[in-house]
């Protein structure tokens, strides 16, 4: 299907910043939000054509986060979240893939670490567990939630096809949402906490991301899904440094420093946090698509992306995620004042910026990861 999300995400930008309060007020997002993200694809991102998605290639996909979170943080978050999990349709089983990816209204997520418990029943699992950080949980059709399979004695196994830990699709009806996501940013993403028990999951309706083979032949499925999730994340926060330096802009050419003659825009405090900004946003941008342009020929050649391919990806999305954040809380302290105000846009940005540098897949130790791989030290690339 010829869907062109990124001409989408310009198109739908400016009235999501109009909605913007109402996403932090609502803590998740409405649902006239949520139905525009859904028929402009955005929540669809990699779901294969055959299933009547977009199948985009990752650098669209990142340039699409991007754009979406440029105008609100959270719509962004969700875009990202739902966008890279929809990669697993290229590899679920045909039949899992089409039910869960088929519908045109598909969206998909959750928290993948394993710390949910499966245990093997007729059929396929059992499944109770409790799961935090569910972005955009509550306006998904299918929840994914990562688990770890136990025996009769309740210590991990591993069957004999090889499944320990599997990330698993459980209907909305099997789960209950606990109402504890009150944040200081993000917080329209709903990445609220989440729970079930004794959820029944048919054998196959999952995806062992770990160490998963593609169902599908195409250079998406090449790709390490942990490294398109760092870089949905990093994408993110480059957006939200775009849309705080245009704010940015527009309170320079105004604002006078208590005391000052001159406004903002003509002090060189303001000039220059303003170009370093822009300047961190574009390098950024730069790093990350030159990495993942790198990957994308050798997956477009059918090779498997190699542990440097996969470092590359993850340094380049660590920092873009950690100088980003930095560059906005720049942006705001330059602002002084007038950025204290929740009814001031450029605060929110900040805000989203410093949570978002804290997911796990682009949080500070992730230096240390790519470091001890640059250094040829021993290092478990599991979740590379």
């Amino acid at each position: 299907m010829n869907i062109d999300v990124l001409a989408n995400a310009r198109s739908l930008g400016p009235s999501l910043s109009d909605r913007a309060e109402a996403i932090e007020t609502q803590r998740r997002l409405p649902k006239d939000v949520v139905s525009d993200l859904q028929n402009a694809g955005l929540f669809r991102l990699f779901v294969p054509s055959s299933f009547g998605g977009p199948e985009v290639d990752v650098e669209t996909a990142i340039a699409s986060i991007a754009e979406v979170a440029r105008h609100d943080g959270a719509a962004g978050w969700c875009v990202m979240i739902a966008g890279t999990t929809s990669l697993l349709a290229g590899f679920l089983p045909e039949e899992y893939g089409e039910l869960i990816y088929g519908p045109s209204n598909s969206c998909t997520g959750g928290f993948a670490a394993p710390v949910g418990k499966a245990k093997v029943v007729d059929g396929g699992l059992s499944v109770t567990g409790t799961w935090e950080w569910g972005s955009g949980s509550q306006h998904c059709t299918w929840i994914g939630g990562g688990t770890r399979i136990l025996g009769k004695d309740e210590k991990p196994i591993k069957r004999d096809d090889g499944l320990f830990a599997p990330f698993v699709f459980m209907d909305p009806d099997d789960i209950e949402f606990l109402d504890n996501w009150h944040v200081t940013g993000l917080a329209g993403s709903g990445s609220t906490d989440y729970c079930t028990t004794e959820a029944f999951v048919p054998e196959g309706r999952w995806v062992q991301i770990t160490d998963a083979n593609p169902r599908l032949d195409g250079p998406q499925w090449r790709f390490p899904f942990y490294g398109v999730l760092a870089a949905g994340v990093a994408a993110v926060a480059i957006g939200l440094l775009d849309g705080a330096v245009s704010r940015f802009k527009e309170i320079a050419t105004l604002k006078k420093p208590q005391g000052s003659s001159r406004t903002l825009a003509e002090r060189a405090s303001g000039q220059t946090v303003l170009s370093v900004a822009e300047a961190t946003a574009r390098s950024s941008r730069s790093f990350l698509l030159d990495t993942l342009g790198t990957a994308w020929e050798r997956a477009i050649e059918g090779d498997s992306l190699t542990i440097e391919d996969r470092r590359s990806i993850r340094l380049a999305a660590c920092d873009a995620a950690q100088r980003c954040s930095d560059a906005l809380v720049q942006l705001g302290r330059e602002a002084g004042g007038t950025a204290i105000y929740l009814r001031e846009p450029l605060q929110k940005f900040v805000r989203d910026g410093q949570v978002a540098s804290t997911h796990a897949m682009v949080a500070q130790r992730i230096y240390e990861l790519t470091g001890r791989l640059a250094l040829e030290l021993e290092t478990d690339t599991t979740l590379l």
